[in-house]
């Protein structure tokens, strides 16, 4: 009984194993912390370049953008240097999550003389409550960090 058990576990793995293997998603979060529109202009490059790579092969990415420090002014409405790129990106790639510091926003809005509810983000920014642990986090977890 015990061994017949084993070998229907056994032939259930083997046959679930492929298929999950081919089901693969790619994960990829990208950094950003610098206030440079260069800097900023070529995160999002990379995260359309990303995705259209993978979807030509057919394959599933998700891509987190996470930004800190200067960098979440590029998720800022009244600060960004790229906000019609943003606007754009936000729309045409929806395997592209944006992720805000709340560190980063708490010493922005004390700076500015605001609350931190009070810093405008684009629609559908994701807030953590801290970037850099976020991508400890997801780097934990098998993402690929870049930091362009």
């Amino acid at each position: 009984m015990i061994l017949r058990r084993v070998l229907v576990a056994a032939a259930l793995l083997a046959v679930a194993i492929p298929a999950a293997a081919g089901e693969r998603v790619h994960r990829l979060a990208l950094q950003i912390s610098d206030d440079s529109q260069e800097k900023m202009d070529t995160v999002l490059g990379n995260a359309a370049n990303v995705a259209r790579y993978y979807s030509g092969k057919g394959e599933e990415v998700e891509i987190r953008i996470v930004a800190f420090h200067g960098g979440l002014n590029m998720l800022r409405t009244d600060k960004s240097p790229v906000a019609e790129r943003m606007k754009s990106t936000a729309a045409s790639l929806p395997n592209v999550t944006f992720v805000a510091c709340h560190n980063t926003i708490e010493r922005m809005a004390e700076h500015e003389g605001k609350k931190p509810e009070e810093i405008p983000l684009f629609p559908g920014v994701k807030v953590v409550p801290s970037g850099v642990v976020e991508l400890i986090e997801l780097g934990e977890q098998g993402w690929t960090i870049v930091r362009p």
